[in-house]
């Protein structure tokens, strides 16, 4: 049984805890709220993270679901405290702070798991295993599209540029690691945005990402519609994968024929029973039992972290950022 602290009560908070609440062998024995909100469990509320320590006899992993710039502070105590860590997305604000939280729970001999979701979405991992086993020939273009309204976080925090990194490290991140994830490390970077252009509460993206492997993609994000939609399309030299939340259907895959009468060959996929969230988590529950490498790795994060601040710093300087 994995006793679980869960540090945080806000929509990812709440989030993973409905995720542990359907997991067997999980126990959610705390959970750190400074705002006192009412967390629907048979469980304490503690006011600070020394408070829960003194008070909870067990814990095994802590489970970060606070803002992103309290990240370290939190990744730090859980590793002075030997405890193994779930640290929700992106892992820090800079790379400074992630590689510090790499090292520090290195040094400390934790785990360290961050919680990149998109890789567990079946319609992305689909698309990634099609690719894996060639069902579109070379990939040349890839495309992606992740559209949502304005958040709202504790004391309006995402607002705080310097708090949360805007768009881009807080949202369009997500595409940037599934791209990565299918396509390897990134070269060049270069995105034009709205920014600092005087539109409150509205933010838009695109980037545009020259991968070492000769793909190139195209990465739109917004916080400037009224309701979430995100969408992919990669295309090689035999065919098309391509996926949108909005339509009906899942994601699909076309096959490039070489008579002209022939239509493409759908290939459906029906989405799991289970959420992505459940099975991100579980993925990490099952790690720490069998020691197997996840799925996303705490250097993975890193690196969506160091490729989402070069595309701010492209939108900044109006240049293309090189990789390095």
């Amino acid at each position: 049984m994995f006793h679980v602290l869960i540090i945080g009560a806000g929509t990812m908070g709440k989030t993973h805890i409905q995720a542990f609440s359907h997991m067997e062998d999980v126990k959610i024995i705390g959970v750190i709220d400074k705002k006192g909100q009412d967390v629907e469990l048979e469980c304490p509320v503690f006011s600070s993270f020394e408070e829960a320590l003194m008070s909870i006899e067990r814990i095994d992993i802590v489970d970060i679901c606070v803002p992103t710039p309290l990240h370290l502070e939190f990744i730090k105590k859980a590793a002075d405290a030997k405890l193994n860590i779930i640290c929700e997305k992106p892992i820090a604000r800079s790379l400074e702070e992630g590689l510090e939280s790499i090292r520090y729970c290195q040094q400390k001999n934790v785990k360290l798991f961050v919680a990149h979701v998109l890789r567990f979405f079946p319609e992305y991992e689909r698309a990634k295993e099609l690719l894996d086993n060639n069902a579109i020939g070379k990939v040349g273009v890839a495309r992606t599209t992740r559209a949502g309204s304005y958040p709202r976080g504790w004391n309006d925090w995402y607002s705080n540029y310097e708090s949360s990194g805007g768009l881009i490290l807080d949202m369009v991140i997500h595409d940037i690691d599934f791209l990565r994830w299918c396509f390897g490390d990134v070269e060049r970077v270069y995105a034009k945005g709205t920014f600092g252009k005087g539109f409150e509460k509205l933010e838009y993206a695109l980037i545009t990402l020259r991968f070492k492997n000769g793909v190139i993609a195209h990465v739109e994000g917004s916080w400037a519609h009224d309701s979430f939609s995100m969408k992919f399309e990669l295309a090689g030299t035999n065919g098309v994968i391509d996926y949108d939340s909005l339509k009906d259907k899942s994601i699909e895959a076309r096959i490039r024929i070489q008579e002209a009468s022939v239509g493409g060959v759908p290939v459906p996929e029906s989405p799991l029973k289970t959420t992505p969230y459940y099975r991100e988590l579980r993925h990490f529950m099952d790690c720490l039992k069998t020691g197997e490498t996840p799925k996303v790795t705490a250097d993975d994060a890193l690196e969506a972290i160091k490729i989402s601040l070069s595309a701010i710093e492209s939108i900044r300087t109006n240049k293309p950022i090189t990789i390095q």
